[in-house]
Formats: structure tokens, sequence, C-alpha cells
């Protein structure tokens, strides 16, 4: 809400109806612009006029343009493309779909700042829609959503022959940057396929800013510049295996894993197992203070890339009738292995409720849900990161659908999209 007298204004948030914090802005001229008073950012910002067309970033489409649905292009990416209505869709009801996110309101009520939403079916791309100013070649940050790249790497290199497997203890085998602060032998019990359940029993919590694995402490610290060492020095709070916590250092450690068994630079790794095997235009890598790939999340991608992660599990590990990951592999990553309960996390029901998505398991690396459609549940496995970065796989439908949104915080409104849009608009499309 804004409220202007003379040559100031004033910008007041709101939340749920209850006033919150003032800002005071002064109203310049020549040329217009405002200045503005934000404490978050401890600086003043200043705003200028922009013309409709230069302010393709704060709306889903720009006003007045018109839609009608069409097939993605055919590039040089590896992806075949056709028209929805030949993969048994009802090309209406996804127009219907796009043209309510394009029509929708920056400004109402806990918005869904919808990026990207991208569908393939029977190995198909057949819907590929941008907002919000992105486009084919934006590199969005996938947030957590990235990672599902853990587990992908771990069975495109045990299919190559590498010394790992989901029950590899991940101390020992890291033992060359110890020694470790706080051994206890459940340290040596902490496999890899702990760190891919979120289940190491480590002292590491997202979701507690109080906890010394959180990854915002862990990337703010400035006293241990390897992330895996780090990691490896907390505390063990519980037996490995026997409590569920978010915990993005943990993944992480999968990094180590995989660049100790193959001697390979992380990214690089990524580069030659996934990247250039699946065709992927430009991307990049987030690494560690001490150059080492990080692998908590936060890749850029296309999305047209992150969907072809969907289609490989799709195909049973395949890409373009190339091998990737085993058909096995598959099945045992994506099968849940720990579901997030009361009784798996220590919190109460409405905690639980504050944290985590309501019937949720976790796979190796992935998440798994039943989506709702109408009176009816399908399955799904799910690469899912902060902001709305949504990698959705309905095998019994062969189906994916790549989201990407920039709902960062605001986990009450991307979380909804599951069931909003893929239960609820993209599912009941499917006419045969």
């Amino acid at each position: 809400y804004v409220q202007r007298q003379g040559s100031s204004a004033s910008f007041l948030e709101r939340d749920d109806g209850k006033e919150g914090i003032v800002h005071t802005a002064s109203l310049l001229q020549s040329p217009d612009r405002l200045r503005l008073n934000w404490p978050q950012f401890r600086r003043e910002l200043e705003l200028k006029r922009e013309t409709v067309d230069q302010a393709a970033a704060f709306f889903p489409r720009l006003p007045g343009t018109t839609y009608a649905y069409a097939a993605p292009p055919q590039l040089n990416d590896g992806w075949p493309t056709s028209r929805a209505r030949n993969s048994g869709f009802d090309e209406a009801a996804l127009a219907a779909l796009v043209k309510s996110i394009a029509e929708s309101d920056p400004a109402g009520r806990q918005p869904s700042f919808i990026h990207s939403l991208l569908i393939a079916r029977r190995g198909k791309l057949v819907l590929e829609e941008y907002f919000f100013g992105h486009g084919r070649n934006t590199l969005h940050d996938l947030r957590s959503a990235g990672k599902t790249f853990s587990s992908m790497m771990l069975g495109a290199v045990m299919s190559q022959g590498a010394n790992l497997t989901p029950d590899t203890p991940i101390a020992p085998l890291l033992s060359a940057r110890g020694p470790f602060a706080n051994a206890a032998p459940s340290k040596d019990r902490i496999t890899l396929a702990h760190l891919m359940t979120h289940t190491s029993g480590l002292a590491c919590n997202d979701n507690d800013e109080n906890s010394p694995g959180n990854e915002e402490r862990l990337q703010t610290q400035q006293a241990e510049k390897d992330y895996w060492k780090y990691t490896l020095d907390l505390p063990v709070l519980h037996e490995p295996g026997t409590r569920y916590a978010y915990c993005s250092a943990g993944m992480n450690l999968m990094g180590g894993a995989l660049t100790t068994a193959t001697n390979k630079w992380l990214p690089e790794l990524f580069d030659r197992t996934i990247a250039r095997p699946l065709q992927f235009g430009l991307y990049a890598w987030n690494l560690s203070p001490n150059e080492e790939g990080y692998l908590g999340g936060g890749a850029r991608l296309r999305p047209r890339d992150l969907l072809k992660i969907g289609q490989v599990y799709l195909n049973g590990g395949t890409w373009q009738r190339r091998r990737i990951v085993s058909s096995d592999w598959v099945e045992t990553s994506t099968a849940p292995r720990v579901t997030i309960d009361e009784a798996t996390t220590g919190l109460s029901k409405e905690e639980l409720g504050n944290f985590y998505a309501p019937g949720g398991a976790d796979a190796l690396a992935w998440h798994t849900y039943e989506i709702k459609v109408g009176d009816r549940t399908v399955k799904e496995y799910e690469a899912s990161g902060n902001g709305g970065q949504l990698l959705i796989v309905v095998p019994e439908l062969d189906l994916a659908v790549v989201l990407t949104g920039g709902n960062y915080g605001q986990g009450g409104i991307w979380g909804r999209w599951r069931d909003q849009i893929v239960g609820g608009a993209i599912i009941p499309a499917i006419v045969k």
C-alpha cells in the first residue's frame, strides 16, 4: 500500500491484513524517480519510470499480450518435440492453464511467480512457456532441486565401475581430510544413503538457525574453507538412519564422495556424466571457498535441460538411446526410504507442518508424494527447491513437468503447485 503526501510517499508492508514496516520515499523530478530507504538493504534505492515494454520482468506476460498454443520448437539439443494433442493432451485445457498464469496479477494476494512451465509426455516435449521476462536460454537457479544430481551422478559412476554404493561410509572415504572433530563410532556408520535421505544424525538441520550444520552457518563461517571437513567435524546427535532433519551440508558431502572415488573435480564429473551426454546448453555450478564443487543445491540450468533429467528416468536411465544410469538404479534411487512424519523428525504436528509438506517421503536425493487428481491420487517423485523449482516425474502417465519460480521463502505458495497445477490442470488435460 502506498500513501503520498506532497513530495514524499510511504510504503506499508502488510501480511494477512496487519500493518508491517513503513518505508519512506522522496519523489524526485527531472527525470521522475523515487528514492526509497529500505532498511533491510542498508542503503537507499532509486527507482525510475519504465515503459510497459521495459517492465517485462514485472509481469507474467506484458498486458495486452494474446496467447495461442504452439508446439515447442525442435532445436539441436536432443529434445524431440510434438503438438500436445499427439501425446494425448487436450490442447485447449493446456492453453487455458498457460493463459491463467499469463494473466495472473503479480500484485495480488499471495501471487505465484512462475517463471517457466514445461511438459514432456511419451518422450516428447509438448509445452514450453516462460514468464516474468524469462526465456529459453535463461539459466535458472535450481536451489535444492540441484541436490538430485548427487543421486544421478552416483548411479552414473557406479555403472562405470566406481567403488561406491549407497552403503559406502562417508567418514572413512574422506579420512584424508581428517582427523575429524567429535569422533564417535556412529560417525563412521554414516553412509551415502543416510546423506541422501537426510538421516545422517549429524548436528545439521537447515530448519534450525541454531544448528551448527545449518546451511547458512556453513556458508557464512570463514574458519574452515573445506565444507566437507566442516560437516564431518560436526557432532553426531542421533544414530544414523533414525532421525530425519533436512541437511544441505550432508548432501554436499556426496560431492566429496564422488570427487574422492573418481578423482574428478565435481563440475568436471557432472559435465562428463550428465551435461554432455544429455546435450545441455550453458549451465553454471556453485563452488565452495576451496573451489570444490558444491552439491547442496544452487546449480543454474536451462529449464529444457532440467526436464531431460525426468525424461532419462522415464526412459529407464537412457537419453537418446545412450545409457546414463542403469534401470535398476532408476528403481532403487526413486523408491521411498524414509517417511517424513512426527516420529522420524521428532517434531510436533504443528512444527512438522511448518517445515515439511504433508505426506512426503524421501528416496535417494528424490522426494516422493502422491498428487491429488480429483478423487484419486497418482504417485510421483520429484526434485524440488526453494522458490518453486520443481521437476515432477509421474511414471504411470509417462509424464515429466518442470516448473521454475521466484516465490523464495514462500513454501506455502509454491508448495501447492504440485496439486494445483500438475494435479489440478495438467493431468486432467490428459485425454488418452
